[in-house]
């Protein structure tokens, strides 16, 4: 892959230069009284250019978090080809991210939804705060774009109780540059590579007195390795902010996206290893039935935010956001899909005292809501023939959210928390013979969370919680393609985890050990209804068990040379269930 970068910077390198002169000494017969002149000594020092400033402030906040935590900057991949999330969190220990086609991931922390073999499920994805999940759970990975992140934040696990969360996968959220932020004025480019792949990527913006604007747009095509693989991508990005004072801004976001894949589907074992640039002859389709896989999904999103300092211990943060989807998607039916979503969220960090000791907290509430009208048609390769299904679903959810570190030293803080949550599901079916089945379920929910926080005058830290995560099921689990509405319970888990993070000269080490603990797992089967498999997704029988390690080490052996692993261990497995044993 070959690429070309332009940039405009905002403002020259400047090298100064210091002298020192010495006046003429004379003998003297006694002590001068004179001043006497030292020599001038300049320091200085490279700053690691995969973490400027508005970076470094990213990491040092979330540094607060009792737990395991990530900051990518857009430096770390800004020099090779990045065109989906797996791009972007390659290097971060603990995300399980799988390319498969297009721009399609499989995405998993700490084993959430780790049966999807498609979309996403137990890891909240947001915006600049935005979910870009449905307001019922469900999401997909291929509306983000890393050409337009300026750094993106990964809460794995518990450690998302700051965005109200209580999933098994904490939450990932990409921060889009600000004309006060973007690394310079303007940006163009392009890159290209085999098989047609050809993508474009432009920026600008700036600051103008208290104002402040940033616009992007992306563009990528491709005509794949693979038969029924070719797709394109457009993205576009632009926030605008007006600053009343020192930490008081306003901004405003305006965001959509469009994407056209074809979908190659699965082979055989035989054919990966013989022809595997084939696709699935059913994806293909014979021009008449069924055929011609696909993916075409618009999306716009707009918000409008408040970042606003009341004093020296207070800031508060809120925010309004909608989301308009469409989705066509012929697959062995064709999946056509509308919906909107709107959200309000608020959340008050606070920093002081409390019984003489140094103490600081943030909480807030985020409420979402979503209406989906999904419709599905016979797939007639790629349009649509008779309506099968019809169904309207609708969605919300509430979060009420605290958490609070007590510092019993200077170095060591008690952390304890929790967040309130309540997820309403309601289901509305209308079949082809118009007889109206409506289902539905409300869960209620607190998810306590305690732990501790330790760092020394370095600055490394060793950290501990223990949480529980709950995850409502999304209506691609209570409502699937088959089997009707399924009546499933909330996944529930208490998760201990211990860590340390830090850095010893050139070298930066990041290492968390977990154990998940669970109850009512939604776990994915293959519908088989004469085997009493009625639908995909049930909960699990008895207990189930996810633990594993988490690694980073990232060495600067020398200026522009940098050896940087990671290392993931995963042991998922059931605990004494009633069919499947101890079966990992």
């Amino acid at each position: 892959m070959s690429s070309c970068i332009l940039r405009a910077a905002t403002s020259a390198h400047a090298l100064m230069l210091a002298a020192a002169f010495a006046a003429p000494a004379f003998a003297q017969s006694g002590p001068s009284n004179e001043p006497q002149q030292r020599d001038t000594v300049i320091v200085t020092a490279t700053r690691d250019p995969e973490d400027p400033p508005v970076v470094a402030e990213a990491r040092e906040r979330l540094s607060k978090t009792p737990g395991a935590v990530a900051v990518v900057s857009s430096e770390s991949y800004a020099n090779r080809y990045a065109p989906g999330i797996s791009d972007m969190l390659r290097d971060v220990p603990g995300v399980y991210v799988q390319k498969k086609w297009g721009g399609d991931t499989r995405l998993s922390i700490r084993g959430s939804g780790i049966g999807n073999a498609n979309h996403l499920r137990g890891t909240l994805i947001a915006q600049d705060g935005m979910p870009l999940n449905e307001a019922d759970g469900f999401g997909d990975t291929q509306m983000v774009d890393p050409a337009i992140a300026r750094f993106t934040e990964v809460y794995k696990g518990g450690n998302a109780l700051r965005y109200g969360g209580a999933l098994l996968g904490g939450a990932i959220n990409i921060v889009t540059p600000t004309g006060k932020t973007m690394p310079s004025t303007g940006l163009v480019r392009v890159e290209g590579g085999a098989y047609g792949t050809l993508r474009g990527h432009v920026e600008a913006g700036g600051q103008w007195g208290a104002w402040d604007g940033f616009a992007a747009v992306t563009g990528q095509s491709s005509d794949g390795w693979r038969a029924q693989s070719e797709g394109d991508w457009q993205f576009a990005s632009t926030n605008f902010g007006y600053t009343f004072g020192e930490d008081q801004e306003v901004r405003a976001y305006l965001s959509g996206g469009y994407i056209h894949q074809q979908i190659p589907g699965s082979l055989s074992l035989d054919q990966v290893l013989n022809s595997p640039d084939l696709a699935n002859p059913g994806n293909v389709g014979n021009g008449v039935t069924a055929g011609n896989y696909q993916r075409d999904q618009s999306v716009m999103r707009g918000a409008v935010q408040t970042r606003w300092r009341f004093d020296a211990n207070t800031v508060f943060e809120g925010g309004v956001y909608a989301t308009s989807k469409k989705l066509d998607h012929p697959i062995f039916q064709v999946i056509d899909q509308e919906s909107q979503n709107w959200g309000v969220f608020g959340r008050v960090d606070w920093t002081g005292e409390a019984f003489g000791k140094k103490t600081d907290l943030f909480y807030g509430v985020s409420y979402r809501s979503g209406e989906l009208d999904a419709n599905q048609w016979v797939n007639l390769n790629g349009s649509r023939g008779a309506r099968t299904a019809r169904s309207d679903q609708d969605a919300t959810g509430l979060d009420a959210f605290v958490e609070g570190r007590f510092f019993l030293t200077d170095g060591f803080a008690l952390v304890a928390g929790g967040s309130y949550g309540r997820a309403e599901r309601d289901y509305q079916s209308y079949a082809p013979s118009a007889v109206i089945v409506g289902d539905g379920e409300t869960y209620d929910w607190f998810a306590p969370r305690i732990g501790f926080l330790w760092q020394n005058d370095d600055g490394a830290q060793i950290y501990g919680n223990i949480t529980r995560s709950v995850e409502p099921p999304n209506f691609s689990s209570l409502a699937p393609t088959t089997g009707g509405f399924q009546p499933l319970q909330p996944q529930d888990a208490w998760t201990a985890e211990l860590g340390t993070r830090g850095r010893l000269g050139p070298v930066v080490w990041d290492i968390a050990i977990y154990r998940a603990e669970i109850e009512d797992e939604l776990l994915t089967f293959t519908v088989d209804p004469s085997n009493g498999v009625p639908a995909a997704t049930f909960n699990a029988l008895d207990g189930t068990m996810h633990q594993g390690v988490e690694a980073g080490l990232d060495w600067e052996i020398m200026d522009g040379l940098r050896l940087r692993q990671t290392y993931m261990y995963s042991d998922f497995k059931f605990t004494g269930d009633r069919q499947y044993g101890d079966n990992r």
